[in-house]
């Protein structure tokens, strides 16, 4: 007489003692993210962060954001390389979170796995908690999911969300912009982490390229180019905010740099970006000749060379280049705020990129 065995959380491809282990291998990384505020330690059901610390805000408001990484982690997933997504993550969440003003306080982050490899998730908390550093916050909590059957053994996804606090009266925004302000770029690392759905289209699907290939013009191999992470610009912003009188940033994400600027142009204002300030990095030329790509279309996906945008009175150029200079960020005048007159859209793009 044939014996059957019992069902399991294991035998329907869930390992528990694997997440235990990936949880402790991801403490230390952890714990160098910690701020005072931050109570408790990793394993709680939620991270506790000790809001008596606002008291010195008069008014204070809480700054909220969430994200994920997209597409990008299929490159990481190819390459085996989990350590720089997580910067990527904190960047997407915590530059949000910058533009109008406010300090990055904590973060929790969400990551789901078809099957839980222990340092590779492991490796996936490193990058973030080094993301949290590199943004002044802390990582408070998270998850990690597995979901056999819904994803492959090898897939996986991130996603994190983030608090931030700022003064009332210091809130940064569209109310702020006045004609005659000037519009300072901070060029990207690259590709940053959005339109990947297009480039992986244009650089596999279209040109036949592998990520091991070398690639001349972009001194580097494809894979390389197309993993790296995303520029955290929160602390730069936040020293921008100190030294200089900033009116509005704009964080350049999906939809590209027009798009993403006229979301902080009030209504009656019109921002003008003149390409020939700078010249886009050689990913974006090479996706766009590789894919036959429309300059418009590029320029309404990827961010074209420019991470983050800072509108600032014409009398603060100089020292708003300064600062950004002093803490080795690339940045440089991109354009101007007038009158709108008859101009459809918040923001343009006028003349050709700079050879």
């Amino acid at each position: 007489m044939s014996q059957t065995t019992g069902a399991s959380y294991a035998s329907a491809g869930v390992d528990i003692e694997a997440g235990d282990r990936a949880v402790e291998l991801m403490k230390e990384w952890v714990k160098k993210t910690q701020r005072p505020e931050v109570l408790g330690g990793l394993g709680g059901f939620a991270g506790l962060f000790d809001a008596s610390a606002l008291k010195r805000y008069e008014r204070p408001l809480l700054a909220s954001a969430t994200d994920g990484v997209g597409t990008k982690v299929d490159i990481a997933r190819q390459m085996g390389v989990y350590d720089t997504i997580g910067h990527d993550l904190v960047a997407m969440v915590m530059d949000d979170i910058v533009v109008c003003g406010a300090e990055p306080l904590f973060m929790t982050d969400y990551i789901c796995v078809g099957k839980v490899h222990p340092e590779r998730v492991a490796a996936i908390v490193k990058g973030i908690a080094e993301g949290c550093v590199l943004a002044g916050c802390a990582l408070v909590g998270g998850e990690t999911a597995e979901h056999p059957g819904l994803l492959g053994p090898e897939d996986f996804d991130v996603a994190g969300a983030g608090t931030g606090v700022v003064e009332y009266d210091r809130l940064l925004g569209a109310d702020r912009i006045r004609s005659g302000d000037a519009v300072i770029a901070m060029a990207s690392s690259g590709l940053h982490s959005n339109g990947y759905s297009l480039v992986r289209h244009v650089v596999f699907d279209r040109a036949g390229m592998t990520l091991d290939q070398q690639v001349e013009e972009l001194g580097r191999t494809l894979g390389e180019e197309l993993l790296e992470p995303t520029k955290i610009y929160s602390l730069d912003c936040l020293a921008l905010t100190r030294t200089t009188d900033v009116h509005a940033y704009s964080h350049i994400t999906g939809g590209g740099l027009a798009a993403n600027l006229a979301r902080v142009i009030p209504d009656g204002l019109h921002a003008t970006v003149d390409r020939s300030t700078w010249t886009p990095g050689a990913i974006f030329d090479l996706v766009g000749k590789a894919g036959q790509v429309e300059r418009l279309e590029l320029e309404k996906t990827l961010n074209m060379g420019v991470g983050m945008m800072a509108v600032v009175p014409a009398e603060s150029v100089d020292a708003a280049l300064t600062t950004l200079a002093d803490r080795g960020v690339e940045s440089w005048v991109a354009g101007e705020i007038t009158e709108r007159g008859d101009h459809a859209t918040g923001a343009e793009l006028v003349g050709d990129y700079a050879k």
